[in-house]
Formats: structure tokens, sequence, C-alpha cells
């Protein structure tokens, strides 16, 4: 019986080490959210690309909204082959419908420069004497402090100075082509666009997603429109996958960043 007790005591002793550990993971994995779970799921393994999916069917897809004029009907004239609006005599290759292929070029290189510095100094003195009061100047020592006669009765001087500057040095170059689709037709012509493209080389997901709206006369010849004739564009360059993560602070880094008042 004695034996049985002493070895009995070392399993409840391993037991009692292993609770606080399993507690300890835990409350890590409850502090982290499902995107730890995540992560420990997909060890080892390449992030997953998303599907070719209709972007319309989207959860969060609104369909646009936009002022527009009172839409103009087509006519054509007697004895002629030429319809009014048309951009040529045969079928035109460029996308203008629903559902139609267009490559949308994004070339960005912006840098802005501004040093601004301000200066303000400000200096004010201010003095009263009081050389007489019906007789009664002698008798200020009564009223006021010791020390105080007619002469230095009001003595004021302030000084402030106020020196400020401010710089802003950015730069940012982006060179990349996305095919898009046209995903709504506007009632004066105009087109919505929406494109997505995925990248993967090993472990780490690019993103690209690109939309806004167009209008059909700016296509060229080749389907392609440049970003910055896109109205309301919409530019996102990302990603997601090892490296992502490594960048990310963690979240209780980012909790104790907002929390924190120092």
């Amino acid at each position: 019986m004695i034996a049985r007790q002493h070895s009995a005591r070392p399993h409840s002793a391993s037991r009692s080490s292993v609770r606080p550990f399993v507690a300890t993971l835990a409350v890590a994995a409850a502090l982290s959210g499902c995107g730890a779970v995540d992560r420990l799921a997909n060890i080892g393994q390449a992030p997953e690309m998303s599907r070719i999916e209709d972007p319309t069917r989207n959860a969060g897809y609104q369909p646009v909204t936009m002022p527009m004029p009172a839409p103009v009907v087509a006519t054509r004239q007697a004895n002629s082959l030429w319809q009014e609006g048309s951009r040529a005599f045969f079928k035109d290759q460029r996308a203008s419908d629903i559902g139609d292929i267009i490559t949308v070029v994004v070339s960005i290189n912006d840098s802005a420069a501004v040093d601004n510095a301000t200066t303000r100094s400000r200096a004010n003195s201010d003095a009263a004497q009081l050389g007489g009061l019906f007789g009664f100047e002698n008798n200020l020592a009564d009223v006021f402090p010791e020390g105080v006669t007619g002469d230095n009765l009001l003595d004021l001087g302030s000084t402030t100075s106020n020196v400020g500057s401010g710089t802003v040095d950015r730069g940012e170059e982006i060179n990349l082509r996305v095919a898009g689709v046209i995903t709504q037709k506007l009632p004066n012509g105009n087109m919505v666009v929406y494109g997505r493209q995925e990248v993967r080389v090993n472990f780490e997901v690019r993103e690209v997603v690109v939309g806004g709206v167009i209008r059909a006369a700016d296509i060229t010849s080749s389907n392609t429109i440049s970003y910055d004739q896109m109205a309301e564009a919409r530019i996102s360059y990302g990603g997601r996958g090892q490296i992502t993560d490594v960048q990310q602070p963690r979240l209780g880094s980012q909790v104790l960043d907002v929390i924190m008042p120092f």
C-alpha cells in the first residue's frame, strides 16, 4: 500500500505541472483570435489563392449609382452607312459590354516634398505712474504693499516666442498591368470595371485589385486604359503569407499601442 501511494505521487505531480502549460496555451490562443488558429493549421503549407468568382455576387459588392444625363437614342441617316456614336464601320473589338475584358495600366511615379518653417516673436512692456492723487499719493503704502510709490505703481512686461517647422518627403512608384472585367454599363455609356490579380511566389501571395468608372472613348485601340482616366479609382496592392505575417506586429502589441497613454 505504501508503494502504491509512492508511485501515484509523481503521476499527480506531472498532471499539476502540465495544467499551467495547457492553460497558458489556451489563453494565448484566445488572445490571438482565429487568425492564430488558421496560421497553426497552415504551417508548412503555401497560402491558398482565392477562387475566381463573379464580383457582383460578393457580400460587400454594391452597384455604382451616379448622376446620369438623359440617354441619347442612336439614329441612322437615310442612304448612309454611318451610325451616330460609332467609331468605325466595322465591329469594335474594344470592351463595350458587361463581361468584356479590358487591361488597366497602372503607372504611378509620385513624389511630394514640403518644407515649412514658422517663427513668431512678440514683446510687450507697459508702465503706469501716479505722480499726484489729490495729495494722497504719499499714503499709497497704507493701501498697497510696502514699497509702492507713485513712480512704480504699475509696470507690466510680457514676451512670447513660437517656432514651428514641418517636413514632408514622400515618394512611391508602382508599375503594373491588370486585366479587369466590365461589371456594369451606366445609362450614359460609362462602364464600371473591376479587376483582381493574385501571384503566389513560394509562401507569399501578392494581390492587386483595381476598380473604377471609365469612358468608352478613353479605351485605346489595344483595349487598354490608364488608371488616371478612371473616375472613383480604387487601387490596392498588398499581399499575405509568411513575409507579411512577420512584418505585422502581434495582436498584443497592437492593443498596447492603442491603449497605452505614453
